[in-house]
């Protein structure tokens, strides 16, 4: 256990401080539970974050799960084909609703669903249409609470506060870096959770800057990357931060298809890599983009829900659908695994009581906005 605030003042000092002074975080930021706690009542009880891509839940009554802290929440397609996200509670006995372990790849209902323990049953806006034997209950007006919901670039986005920030406004710069890529009609072809034993900032520090694609990810996405031509197009901003690194233009991974008309010039063989903070980060590339998004258990365990999409064109030019999903999602697999072993590792290492934090590359440039993020929402 450590002092809160004395950590936050170290961080502060360097967010504050100068670029080739810069190290990482101190230890206890990763490994104090009451650091933890501030984090979950500060960020993750406060803040947008990402359930997952709208497109798997095209249809009326699919819905994806989540919780959020201790909260269970659902997104539910409406029949008029909005999107709307409810607490996940029953107001009876206060037993959840949709089960969590379909979770990524969601699951669907018909016109109404009902608690499995009573059989209180809600429409799909949320409203109690039926409560078996409750001969005194008016049911009029009884609602599950709803949750903030929006959409940004076919990514679903909810938040437990009353009033959030409008998202569209805190991320506009970024929505016109990444309009052209038109990852909104990309299709979701795999989505997945899990648990890690990590802590979910060493996980999100690990996303967000590509200075150890080239070594730790060699077999995988670091053959594409060359680090000497990454670039940060955008000053740092509070919501957000991005780099960008172009491919081979001939590669046959990471590039536009020949069908897509819509991008052009260096564009086409061009990835973006933000981080949405606190927790949603991607990948996009011309052809395919690939997400996380992060919530803490423990200062040592976080729940990773991933996800891969492929653009249209790219689908519809593949003679083998099939075995082209199957082989994406194994090599998907492969690079997430390759993380895991990384970021379980860098935990362990940073509970080692001799460790101290090392210094930051140019190409790590990332992680001090993301200092500066934590600081101003904790502090």
């Amino acid at each position: 256990m450590g002092d809160v605030d004395e950590t936050l003042g170290a961080i502060r000092a360097l967010a504050d401080g100068p670029a080739d002074r810069a190290t990482v975080m101190p230890r206890a930021a990763y490994t104090d539970p009451d650091f933890l706690a501030r984090e979950r009542d500060r960020i993750f009880a406060r803040e947008w974050l990402c359930l997952g891509r709208a497109d798997a839940i095209a249809e009326a009554g699919q819905y994806l799960t989540y919780r959020i802290n201790d909260q269970p929440v659902f997104a539910m397609r409406q029949d008029d084909g909005t999107i709307r996200a409810f607490s996940n509670v029953c107001l009876h006995r206060l037993m959840q609703l949709l089960p969590e372990g379909e979770g990524a790849t969601g699951g669907r209902c018909g016109r109404r669903f009902a608690c499995p323990y009573h059989g209180w049953t809600y429409g799909r806006d949320g409203t109690l249409v039926a409560a078996p034997q409750m001969k005194h209950l008016t049911k009029a007006g009884m609602r599950l609470p709803e949750v903030a919901c929006t959409e940004w670039q076919g990514w679903i986005f909810v938040c437990l506060v009353d009033d959030p920030p409008d998202l569209q406004d805190r991320l506009a710069p970024l929505t016109e870096a990444v309009a052209p890529y038109r990852v909104s009609d990309y299709i979701q072809v795999a989505a997945r959770d899990h648990v890690w034993r990590t802590n979910w900032k060493l996980l999100a520090e690990n996303f967000m800057e590509s200075y150890h694609l080239p070594v730790a990810h060699r077999a995988t996405v670091g053959a594409w990357c060359p680090i000497d031509k990454v670039a940060f197009p955008h000053p740092p901003h509070p919501a957000y931060t991005c780099q960008t690194f172009p491919k081979d233009p001939d590669a046959a991974y990471g590039v536009a298809h020949p069908d897509n008309r819509h991008l052009e010039g260096e564009l086409r063989h061009t990835s973006i890599m933000p981080t949405v903070f606190p927790a949603m980060m991607f990948v996009l590339a011309p052809d395919h983009v690939w997400w996380l998004s992060l919530m803490p258990r423990a200062v040592d365990e976080v729940h990773v829900r991933f996800g891969a999409s492929i653009a249209p064109e790219r689908l519809r030019a593949m003679p083998d659908v099939e075995t082209y999903l199957r082989e994406t999602e194994a090599f998907f697999d492969r690079v997430n695994e390759e993380d895991r072993t990384l970021v379980e590792s860098i935990y362990r290492g940073t509970c080692a009581p001799l460790a101290q934090p090392g210094p930051l590359s140019w190409m790590e440039r990332s992680l001090r906005e993301f200092q500066g993020y934590i600081v101003e929402r904790l502090d």
